[in-house]
């Protein structure tokens, strides 16, 4: 097969006219779908201190933040112009302090669709990152919210992806780590 005979990727939304348009996904199959995001939010020393204590001036960020991954994953279609409206069957998310400065975010979800739960996992991602901020920025206006970025998919005609630096490792449930912590030091809250 010559060069310009091998299909060349395209973006699905896109149509030939070069217009915008969304996915078609009516014929496909209704399968598991699985998709794990994280993000990572840097702060000053005193703002993770108040985030460890869970005694910021607006309460519990990290339970906060949560809760806002949570409900962001249920509405992405809602945030995401193209994307579909998926009912997740299961959204968890895990919020770790990871020292000297960062919380790192881990949002797994979970459909039986017809398309992949990657920008709900991604979504959930960015909006506890920007719940921490929200609740600490009296403290601190400097945090830094990224990198954010899929780790793991599976489900679908793609099949399954993994981070290629293998950082994904720790983030599918219980590979690598044996569903253990790594570190006592951590304060984690989970679903």
């Amino acid at each position: 097969m010559t060069r310009s005979a091998r299909r060349q990727p395209a973006l699905t939304h896109i149509d030939a006219a070069g217009r915008v348009k969304m996915v078609d996904v009516a014929d496909k199959p209704v399968t598991l779908r699985v998709a794990v995001a994280s993000a990572r939010v840097t702060m000053s020393r005193t703002a993770l201190e108040l985030l460890r204590s869970g005694v910021s001036r607006k309460g519990d960020a990290l339970a906060a933040a949560r809760i806002a991954g949570i409900l962001a994953a249920k509405r992405t279609s809602e945030l995401i112009p193209l994307c579909h409206g998926l009912s997740p069957e299961h959204v968890a998310m895990d919020l770790t302090i990871t020292p000297p400065r960062s919380v790192t975010i881990r949002a797994e979800v979970r459909v039986l669709g017809r398309t992949g739960v990657e920008m709900e996992a991604l979504t959930a991602a960015s909006v506890a990152a920007l719940t921490i901020y929200d609740m600490c920025k009296a403290v601190d206006r400097g945090i830094v919210i990224g990198p954010i970025r899929l780790e793991h998919k599976r489900g679908g005609r793609s099949g399954e992806w993994n981070r290629a630096d293998g950082s994904s490792r720790s983030a599918v449930v219980g590979a690598g780590t044996g569903g253990k912590k790594r570190s006592t030091n951590r304060r984690r809250v989970g679903a």
